[in-house]
Order: C-alpha cells, then structure tokens, then sequence
C-alpha cells in the first residue's frame, strides 16, 4: 500500500489551512458587515463566536481526517460504527466542493482580469459610471469571461500536478507569504493617504449604539448576532471536507485544537486587515464603505484613479485579490482530487487530467449565467447566487452538523475518540467541559444557522 503524502512542516500545514479559509470573503464581506454594525464593537462579538463555534467544528474536522488518514472520500468509513450509514455524506461533502468551484473560479478569473486592466491603465480618465460599464461590460462577454476562468483553473491544477509538498505546499506558502506582504503594503499606503483617519476611526473605535440601531433607529442587534455568528462559521470553509483532508496530511506531533486556534486567528488578521485597507481609502475620497460586492469592482478603481501611483497600487491590489482566491482554489483542487485517489485509487495524474475536465465544464453555467443564460434564474437567483445559495446555506452548515454529531455521538465516532485524537501532541488541549456544550447546544447553533439562512434569502424584506 503506498505510504500517505504528508506536509513537510506544520507551517505549511497551518498556512495551507488558512489559506483555504482565507478566501473574497475575507477581504469585502467582513469589512462591509463590520463597519455596517458598529466597527470593533462587531468585531468583538465576531471573535466571540469564531471561539465558540467556529473552531470547535474546525478541531473536529482535523480529528476526523487524521485519525482515518483518509480524504472525505473514506474517512467516515474508516470511523464509523459497522451498520451506521455516516458514510454517505461523502457524496455531500464532494458536492460541496464542487459547488464552491463552479462560480469561485469565475471569480477568481475576475481578479486575475483587472490585474491586467489596471496595469493597463484601463480605469484612468473613466467617471464612475464609466468604471460600472467596464465591469458590466466584461459580464457581458462570455469568450473573455471563459478565458479567465480556465486561467485559473490551468493555475490550480498545474500546482496541484507537482505533488502536495513541491506543489501545493511549496507554492501555497509563497502565495501567502506574498499576500501578507501586499496586503502590509497597502495597508500603510492606505493609512498614509490624507482624511484617513475618519476611515479608521469608524472601523476601529466600538459603537455599541451602530450596533443596536441602524441610520433609521430599527433595533438591529439580532441581525448584528447573526451577522457575526454567519461570518465566523462561513469563512472557515467548514461541512465539505476541505479542513479534514489536511488533518490527515499531518503527523501526531501538535493537538489539533491549538493549530486550529493559530488557523482562525490568521484568517482573521487577513479579514481585519482588508478593513485597514478598505475604509480609510473610502473614507480618504468621501466613497460610501457600505457598496457590499461591488465595492471591489466599481468603488475601488474609482478611488485608485484618484489616488497618486492608483494604477501601481490598484494591480497591487487586485493581485492580493487573486492570491486570497487562489490560496482557496489549490485547497479545494485537492481535496477534489484526494476524494478521486482514495475512493477510486486513481493516480494523481488521472485525478488532474478528469477533473480539469469536469471543473471546466461546471464552470461554464456560471460564466453563462451573466451573459448569454442571464434570463435563466433558480429560485429567482442568477446562476452564480444560486450556485453560492446551496453551498454557503445547505451544505456548508448542515455537513457541518454532521461532522459534529459524528464527533458526540454514541452511535458514530464518539466523544472519547474524537478527544484523544484532538489532544494527542504539544499544544492546546480541546475542553472536556464543553461536552454538554457542544452536545446539545451547538446543534442547536447550527441548525439556526441554517434555517435562519433561508429566512434572510427568501423571507426577509430589506
């Protein structure tokens, strides 16, 4: 039987982790809701629950990977109990991750564009309206936007092809290196430009009442709650198996309770960090922070073109983009192709040259859905919403749950299993008095999540 690949050392472990946790999100949507409820006052509550149910579920993740040894093609197999089914989940975790795919590389394909685009000195001299028609207009086009789509799948797989220690973790580890170093530099340039500190004082000094009341004096705390407890479940790519592969690519040396701690907190930094970039820029060109999506695409080039050297630090800006999406993509690549070579004992090179295929051609209804199959609308979503909608709030919170009964209970793995491989080596130990907590309460959490996901898509009116 051929001997597992494993990481060459536990830094490449802790940033290969982060950097598949670490993704878009990170760099607009926690800026956007931080600054929406109250700045550092959200953020304290966002740090809360990343300790308390974040993480929990990310130790429990790692555990099941590196006791079976197994991707989520088999781990559950390898674990469960003989007559139980915890198994079949591997089809809903697999699905998950190539869901994530299907419209992640559109995006990422769209950040590797305006890298070129700024370079190019496409924005300059453009009014706003003309900086909204430039994004429209590259929607629009499906033979560009499918170029850049397969650009990033070309660069995923063709690390991927170079193993996981000269491939994945060797490139992963410069990519961020250099997304830590870019999104440095921005941040000082940013925190240098004149009128800046209005922009960090909103971001960082605690408005409780921001918090509770929105501009029209609505009581907004719960959304606020649950807009933080959203955040630090989601970005953590936790319910499909992306964490657990990992867990079974390192050794017994470090408890998995402290690197998933280090994991959460550099995941963090890279989201908080993005705000020091973003809202002193907005705040420095009097542009509204509270854009949401758009933010990226049609506020920021707006604010690069007035900026001196804008053309320079907007490339610099979108390469931190594109390294933040793929840092997530590489991870996802191989727990994609680790599912192919432990069910089906396909090589690695079979696993790339299928998959390249399959992910490929998943990806076109998303490319499409802007253009040429924009009338064809799910559940009253575009096809990238829809795609986005089934992942971020089914199968990401209810495979999470899965994980975690899988870990509690008495007819899976088990409490006392899941405890000794959590705590076995150096570090932080998982609390054994969170039993009762993580028993019956954060089920409870996750399943909240999950229908209050469908409340907020389907039932709420802004």
């Amino acid at each position: 039987m051929k001997e597992r690949e494993r990481f060459s050392s536990r830094l490449g472990f802790i940033l290969i982790s982060a950097g598949c946790a670490i993704g878009l999100g990170n760099v607009w949507r926690f800026p956007y809701i931080a600054g929406q409820y109250g700045g550092a006052a959200f953020v304290l509550i966002y740090l809360l629950f990343l300790a308390i149910l974040g993480l929990p579920i990310m130790v429990m993740e790692f555990s099941v990977g590196r006791a079976s040894q197994k991707s989520a093609a088999l781990s559950f197999h390898v674990l469960e109990p003989k007559g139980t089914k915890w198994h079949l989940y591997r089809y809903g975790a697999m699905a998950g991750n190539y869901l994530l795919m299907m419209f992640y590389t559109t995006v990422g394909g769209w950040m590797l564009s305006y890298v070129v685009r700024m370079l190019k000195g496409e924005f300059q001299g453009l009014t706003p309206d003309q900086v909204n028609g430039v994004f429209s207009q590259m929607l629009g086009a499906p033979v560009p936007l499918t170029f850049w789509m397969a650009v990033v799948v070309i660069i995923g797989f063709s690390v991927c092809s170079l193993g996981l220690q000269k491939g994945v973790e060797r490139i992963t580890k410069v990519m961020m290196t250099c997304l830590l170093l870019l999104m440095l530099l921005l941040c000082v340039r940013s925190l240098t430009l004149e009128g800046a500190g209005e922009g960090l004082r909103f971001y960082l000094v605690p408005n409780f009442h921001n918090l509770m009341y929105d501009a029209g004096g609505n009581f907004i705390l719960g959304k606020a709650v649950y807009a933080a407890m959203g955040q630090a479940f989601f970005t953590l790519s936790l319910g499909i198996g992306a964490m657990s592969i990992f867990g079974s690519y390192i050794g017994k040396e470090r408890s998995l309770t402290g690197e998933a701690l280090h994991i959460g907190l550099l995941d963090t930094f890279v989201a908080f960090m993005a705000g020091l970039i973003i809202f002193p820029a907005c705040f420095a060109f009097g542009v509204n922070p509270g854009e949401g999506p758009s933010l990226v695409f049609v506020t920021l080039p707006n604010i690069f073109n007035q900026m001196a050297g804008g053309r320079l630090w907007g490339a610099l800006f979108f390469l931190f983009l594109s390294f933040a999406a793929l840092s997530t993509i590489i991870a996802v690549f191989e727990n994609i192709l680790a599912f192919a070579i432990d069910l089906w004992g396909w090589s690695r090179k079979k696993a790339i040259a299928v998959n390249f295929v399959v992910i490929f051609l998943l990806s076109l209804p998303c490319v499409l859905g802007f253009n040429l199959w924009s009338s064809f609308t799910p559940l009253g979503m575009d096809i990238q919403t829809w795609e986005d909608f089934i992942v971020s709030n089914n199968l990401l919170p209810l495979g999470s749950l899965v994980y975690l009964l899988f870990c509690v209970s008495k007819k899976g793995w088990g409490w006392k299993r899941f405890l000794q491989e959590a705590d076995q080596g150096k570090g932080l130990k998982f609390p054994h008095w969170s039993r009762i907590y993580v028993t019956f309460v954060l089920p409870v959490v996750m399943l909240l999540i999950f229908i209050m996901g469908y409340y907020q898509t389907f039932f709420q009116k802004d």
